[in-house]
């Protein structure tokens, strides 16, 4: 029997994934009656991820993995709900792991893909932070919903609305359903994963400030979004721990001490410039989406091509904090600091604060690494460059920052933990080369239409 969206929406969950389709085949929409995608302003998408920065910054629980899930669960969301309006534009539904079925519109009616991009995301960032976000925070949410409601309702019929508002919440309802079983589920209210048992060989990582516990170390078996994000974690093991001082790992560690005891202003500028310590800020991967934010916003790009960078990010954002974490957790090693302290010199400290989870690899260079790989794709020229200025960091104080390209914007990202004492090179160098392999695998997705390149 034939089933619409209408069904699939108005239902419960449970009914939802019984609506069996294959849904990476186009319904035929009708063209004409629904505006493209690329007829709407990005606007709204932009402002909404803006939002998600304040909201991750005073959301007890969303360290850096929770935080770059949440973001990737609405980077989706937004692109499914508008997606039918972009052509060539394909389904991620059997593209992503866990992601089997979503709602699909009826055929033969006209909807608005911005007000259902609009619903999508706004009870996408409902459902991420629903257990611990503010009232004051929830009402933002409600009040931006409403207020790009009313904005893109403008000479609509209700019908259009109601089905566009419906469709939108249908696309939310499936992703959630989907996420609930990815082994992230409500992870902000126990960051933690207790319990867990540190090991206490020589080389492993030993707490360094006032959180002794370390950060989600179950995180690596999550469920990612490509299988081949995270199936390159264990290939590249790190350097043999060792105390010999003509040992490599030694000279490593010596190398950092060397390096913090003689930086420049300038690198100490650039460590504090990306900490983005959460809390504080609103994460590693919520300053590498507020340069999409900017991205966006200097090329004056439309819905569609908003939806399908940010989908993009979100994709590989996600991915590169677990396969990061996978990491972290399987080899366990002893942070620059406490190395240092016992075997180099005891009076030794860091620039910044050391987080509170093992050294290999660096997830700052992970993550970079990732975006560059994505903003590369989506910006550059045909020489790979991009000239652009960092101005995300402005609000916290900081001077902007300027780049020819997005690979020297990872590189310094991922030099900024080395210099601040934070990773070893090894961890850096490492984690960019990873994070670039997750970039290029969502670039690789057949799923992205040309259009918006």
């Amino acid at each position: 029997m034939k089933k619409t969206y209408l069904f699939c929406a108005l239902v419960s969950l449970t009914v939802i994934v019984s609506c069996k389709k294959d849904y990476n085949q186009e319904k035929p929409i009708n063209k004409t009656l629904s505006p493209a995608t690329n007829t709407y302003a990005s606007d709204n998408i932009r402002n909404y991820f803006a939002l998600m920065c304040t909201i991750t910054k005073s959301t007890k629980g969303f360290f850096p993995p929770q935080a770059a899930r949440a973001y990737g669960y609405v980077g989706i969301a937004a692109y499914e709900a508008s997606r039918l309006g972009i052509p060539g534009a394909l389904s991620l539904a059997k593209q992503l792991n866990g992601l089997t079925l979503l709602p699909e519109p009826g055929s033969g009616l006209k909807y608005n893909w911005a007000i259902s991009s609009n619903a999508a995301i706004a009870e996408m960032m409902r459902k991420m932070f629903e257990l611990k976000i503010s009232p004051a925070n929830l009402n933002i949410i409600d009040s931006v919903e409403t207020v790009n409601l009313n904005f893109f309702s403008k000479g609509e019929d209700q019908s259009v609305i109601d089905r566009s508002v419906q469709y939108g919440k249908a696309i939310t309802a499936g992703l959630y359903l989907s996420s609930t079983t990815d082994g992230g589920h409500q992870s902000y209210l126990d960051p933690f994963q207790l319990p867990y048992t540190l090991p206490t060989n020589p080389g492993s990582w030993i707490p360094t400030g006032v959180i002794t516990t370390p950060i989600a170390p179950y995180w690596g078996n999550n469920r990612p979004f490509l299988n081949n994000d995270v199936n390159v974690i264990g290939t590249v093991a790190p350097l043999e721990f060792s105390t010999d001082t003509s040992s490599a790992f030694y000279k490593q560690a010596m190398a950092v001490y060397v390096k913090v005891k003689n930086n420049t202003s300038d690198q100490i500028e650039i460590t504090k410039f990306w900490a983005d310590d959460p809390f504080n800020t609103c994460t590693p991967a919520g300053h590498t989406f507020n340069i999409l934010i900017q991205l966006l916003k200097e090329n004056n790009a439309t819905l569609e091509k908003a939806s399908v960078a940010f989908a993009k990010l979100s994709i590989a954002e996600n991915d590169a904090f677990i396969g990061c974490w996978k990491g972290k957790y399987q080899y366990n090693m002893i942070r620059p600091v406490s190395y240092i302290k016992k075997y180099i010199d005891p009076t030794f400290s860091t620039v910044i604060g050391t987080p509170p989870f093992p050294s290999y690899c660096a997830g700052h260079a992970y993550e970079s690494g990732a975006a560059s790989m994505i903003f590369t794709n989506l910006f550059a020229n045909s020489s790979g460059n991009y000239d652009f200025t960092d101005y995300s960091q402005l609000q916290y104080g900081f001077t902007a920052r300027h780049f020819s390209n997005f690979n020297d914007m990872a590189l310094e990202c991922a030099n900024s933990r080395y210099y601040g004492g934070i990773h070893y090179l090894l961890d850096t160098n490492e984690g960019i080369k990873q994070g670039k392999i997750v970039g290029d695998n969502v670039n690789k997705l057949i799923i992205w239409p040309i259009s918006v390149k």
